[in-house]
């Protein structure tokens, strides 16, 4: 969550079915007006009652049956609109934004609009310096907000952000992500790093499945030299390479920094530089709100640290007989644009629309712009960017009428910096070739990837492109 950039590449995709809603409450949650003494002894036998994965016990668990949220194991944070992101909301430390009921941790963004104005707030908490682990299973039950400009977040922190130096440099594991307005994909996300480096998996529910409407448990396995990412108990990602320096000194050993205890953060951002601004479709009532069923975290008996940093080879692939790094780059073949397999069709933020191959050329058709530029967009990843070497994109496009498009090549792996940066375009109903020359300044990365954002830019008109190429100029 800290210092979010666009996350518009998918590094890891996997559709499985949407889970059934979790069990019915059981008769051990805790009333209003309890004594403490009888509160301890429901959560013990809460605690009893669950079972733990095969090889790990229980070390911490909330199951939220108490009246109140329990100061012994939370904070409220309290931060100003702006903070990080852009985001919108102020985070304030009040039980109206995050507070206990049925059974249930709430978390609830409101909108307030007074003398014109409008603002909002919203609750984040944490268990820092209070419940922090060093590796583990941490998982949470989970419904999500609806809405537009909503993005809630269950995610880890080092108890010490110090120790490694400050955020990328202390590391960062995020454990579930979902855009308001794209309530069917789960984002797990690492960072990390100086320069920040990132590495991002998706989860995608189908057969109807909706991560607001249900509840679904979202969890990592966290080990020496590996983290792993699961939703409903099906894993999706899982990454063993990262690293942590400060700038002009030599890197930490592996497998910092994610060697020390981390804590748990719950909260609902709304606005920011991702999910983008709540629109006139946002309802600030129980949709905007997420609901937290538990949090565990469980611990194998121990953990061997005596582990080497996997060595990471670069897959630097050579160009066709023609020196093009795009694939299918004439669109001569049909192919799925759904997968993780050369050519990929997405949308985000309010974006809809359709992309097909046909004829040589591929036909992008847009109903809906959204409300980002990436909003309907045509990528192609897994570019080799060599240190040092001169590139040229070159494309030839149209559009049914004249409209704008933006190209660029971009690094999803090393904090979306641009190899080639986002350049307009102009479309016309005819047909023209465009050409951009670029140098790469950055480390070698073998996951550049080609973009085509068509979304809000004044138009929806229909967009052809064909004879996409990349090649090295040198």
């Amino acid at each position: 969550m800290k210092n979010k950039l666009i996350v518009c590449l998918l590094s890891g995709i996997l559709a499985v079915s949407a889970a059934s809603c979790g069990p019915a409450a059981d008769d051990t949650k805790k009333t209003a007006g309890q004594e403490p003494a009888v509160q301890e002894e429901t959560a013990e036998a809460s605690a009893q009652e669950i079972t733990a994965p095969e090889g790990y016990h229980l070390v911490w668990n909330d199951e939220f049956d108490g009246s109140e949220l329990n100061d012994d194991d939370w904070n409220y944070e309290v931060h100003e609109a702006g903070w990080v992101n852009n985001e919108l909301q102020e985070y304030i430390a009040d039980p109206q934004y995050a507070y206990v009921k049925d059974g249930e941790l709430v978390i609830q963004p409101v909108k307030t609009e007074k003398d014109g104005k409008v603002s909002y707030a919203s609750g984040r908490v944490n268990t820092q310096n209070k419940h922090d682990y060093k590796y583990g299973r941490f998982e949470a039950r989970i419904r999500v907000p609806e809405g537009k400009g909503f993005l809630p977040a269950f995610w880890m922190m080092p108890q010490d952000e110090d120790y490694y130096g400050q955020w990328p440099k202390c590391g960062e594991i995020d454990i579930m992500e979902v855009l308001g307005d794209s309530t069917k994909n789960n984002y797990g996300t690492v960072h990390y790093g100086e320069p920040h480096k990132q590495q991002q998996g998706m989860f995608a529910l189908t057969d109807g499945g909706d991560f607001s409407k249900e509840y679904h448990e979202f969890a990592v396995e966290w080990e020496p030299g590996q983290i792993r990412w699961y939703v409903d108990g099906d894993q999706y990602f899982e990454t063993s390479t990262w690293f942590t320096k400060v700038e002009g000194e030599e890197e930490k050993p592996y497998p910092a920094p994610f060697n020390q205890p981390f804590h748990v953060i719950l909260n609902v951002a709304v606005g920011g530089d991702w999910p983008g601004s709540p629109d006139d479709t946002t309802v600030f009532d129980e949709r905007a709100s997420m609901r937290v069923d538990y949090v565990r975290i469980f611990q194998k008996d121990s953990y061997d640290e005596n582990v080497e940093k996997p060595v990471e080879v670069l897959n630097m692939r050579e160009p066709d007989e023609t020196g093009n790094y795009v694939r299918n780059s004439s669109f001569a073949e049909e192919e799925d644009l759904g997968d993780d397999t050369d050519w990929k069709f997405l949308l985000f933020n309010g974006g809809e629309g359709t992309a097909s191959i046909q004829d040589g050329e591929i036909v992008i058709t847009s109903t809906k712009a959204g409300t980002e530029e990436y909003s309907v967009q045509l990528v192609q990843p897994d570019m080799p960017m060599v240190k040092g070497k001169s590139y040229k994109l070159s494309f030839e496009a149209c559009a049914e009428e004249d409209r704008k498009m933006k190209a660029a090549v971009t690094a999803p792996d090393v904090n979306w910096i641009r190899y080639f940066p986002d350049t307009s375009v102009e479309l016309g109903p005819d047909w023209k070739t465009y050409e951009f020359e670029f140098e790469v300044k950055d480390e070698d990365d073998d996951n550049g990837r080609v973009e085509f954002n068509m979304g809000n830019q004044g138009s929806t008109a229909t967009i052809h492109i064909r004879n996409v190429r990349l090649e090295q100029t040198d």
